[in-house]
């Protein structure tokens, strides 16, 4: 997929300094024009520009939600950790994971279908986790000494001023560097990124042999296709010397069964069946249940029922669904049923299955979402509006709430509070412009109070003040190539 290799480009001209101790000077030029607050920014604006323009970002809160869950147990028991993380998923059937500028781990929904246990997920994730925290990139890049500080500029420049041209142009100076330095450096920080994510797996609680296991694994795969190897194996170059090296490691210790989790196997089911079209996905499940292949039976027979659902047979999916909910309490059960109640017609039973979960399960955002989805459908925009406040209160950066507050407000015909969340929307997908027009609209709407009108006021003072700001530095940053 071209974004994710524009993507690793610019993590290399992007990487910042390295501030721990032991790790090498990256030079004047790295540590003038980088910052870890910098570095955020540029990662930031890299996810918004992925959530609005690639068709294949994931956005699916329960698969979003699980990694997250994973990849933050992983952060948690690793070492060097300066930033925070977030996980995140592509639509691609390649067996792939990348790590980005500012802690943004991108993982591809292949790697998730293909992992043969729940470790295996987690020895990647932590592999990649400790490519961010050892500033492997970064490092890379000071070691090769081939960007100067106008190539660095130039590519600020073509992410901070969202410009296509720029941007593709500092893509291919960024490529050549990845090519470049891979060919000197790989080995050396593969081998500490394995040493270091054998730590986190072992730390977390995961089977450290699983590391050892995948690696065999892509190096089989990498035989058999030849020049159509594995994504993963093509940017993390697997070799006898990292299988023993991992294969040393687990010596010596005692055999410790570490069983997959029932949400990372709903969570392989569900994108499963996304694969391919709706009547492959139904034969391939059908045909793995008839003949018993499958970890989980619970989550085989799940996946069965939402791809029955996808295959527009709710009436089965349904039946099919029920003895599971009979027998096991998981919100990705209530989620299922009540889409297929929607597909069945039956609006208000969707709602008051949703809301009766909810009880057990407030917090889970994926539910929440479908509430407020189920209010509106029925017109109930008032219950949706009071559901909103309270989850963006929890979730003041949650551009979908936003777009849904929004959506609600029109329907209510209150057009300063539609306009004024449409703002933060494009706010938050990094478009200013698009946010002050919004605000200005919401200022001419003539149905708000004092108060109301007095926080739109506010608000746009504010966009303006950091439109101005944000042009003040793209010129500067340009007036120095």
């Amino acid at each position: 997929m071209p974004i994710i290799s524009i993507l690793l480009a610019l993590f290399l001209a992007f990487s910042p300094p390295a501030a721990a101790e032991g790790l090498p000077d990256l030079g004047d030029a790295s540590q003038t024009l980088l910052s870890p607050q910098m570095e955020r920014r540029i990662g930031e604006s890299i996810m918004r520009d992925m959530r609005l323009r690639d068709p294949a970002f994931v956005d699916d809160a329960e698969a979003t939600a699980y990694l997250n869950a994973l990849g933050s147990r992983l952060v948690a028991n690793s070492q060097d950790v300066r930033q925070d993380f977030e996980f995140f998923l592509i639509k691609d059937p390649t067996l792939n994971a990348f790590a980005m500028p500012g802690g943004f781990i991108g993982v591809h929904t292949g790697l998730i279908v293909t992992a043969q246990s729940e470790s295996e997920l987690a020895a990647v994730l932590a592999h990649e986790i400790a490519h961010v925290t050892q500033r492997h990139m970064a490092r890379m890049v000071s070691k090769e000494g081939q960007l100067s500080a106008t190539m660095l500029a130039a590519m600020a420049l073509a992410i901070l001023s969202r410009n296509s041209q720029l941007g593709s142009a500092a893509a291919a100076i960024g490529q050549a560097s990845v090519i470049t330095a891979q060919i000197g450096f790989t080995r050396e920080f593969e081998r500490e990124a394995d040493r270091l994510g054998f730590l986190t797996l072992e730390k977390s609680g995961f089977d450290v042999r699983a590391m050892p296991a995948f690696f065999v694994r892509l190096q089989r795969a990498g035989r058999l296709y030849e020049n159509n190897a594995p994504a993963y194996l093509r940017t993390h170059p697997v070799n006898t010397e990292r299988i023993a090296d991992a294969e040393n490691r687990i010596q010596g210790l005692a055999y410790k069964q570490t069983p997959d989790s029932l949400d990372f196997q709903l969570v392989r089911a569900k994108l499963r069946v996304d694969q391919g079209t709706p009547r492959e996905a139904l034969a391939q499940l059908e045909s793995d249940l008839r003949d018993k292949k499958f970890s989980n039976e619970i989550a085989a027979r799940y996946g069965y029922a939402a791809a029955l659902l996808r295959a527009k047979e709710p009436g089965r999916a349904e039946e099919e669904l029920a003895p599971l909910m009979q027998t096991t309490d998981h919100p990705m059960f209530e989620v299922l049923a009540a889409r297929i109640k929607q597909a069945k017609g039956d609006e208000r039973g969707a709602a008051a299955g949703i809301k009766l979960a909810l009880v057990r399960y407030p917090n889970n955002r994926a539910l929440n979402y479908a509430y407020i989805e189920a209010l509106q459908r029925l017109g109930q925009n008032v219950e949706a509006a009071s559901q909103l406040e309270e989850q963006l209160k929890n979730y003041p950066l949650d551009a979908r709430l936003y777009a849904l507050q929004a959506k609600g407000y029109a329907a209510l015909g209150k057009r300063l509070l539609q306009h004024q969340a449409q703002a933060e929307v494009y706010v938050l997908q990094g478009s200013l412009a698009d946010a002050i027009e919004q605000l200005q609209l919401a200022q001419k709407s003539g149905d708000g109070d004092f108060y109301q009108l007095s926080s739109v006021d506010a608000r746009l003072r504010k966009l303006r003040l950091q439109l101005v700001q944000e042009a003040k530095e793209a010129k500067e940053t340009k007036g120095g190539i």
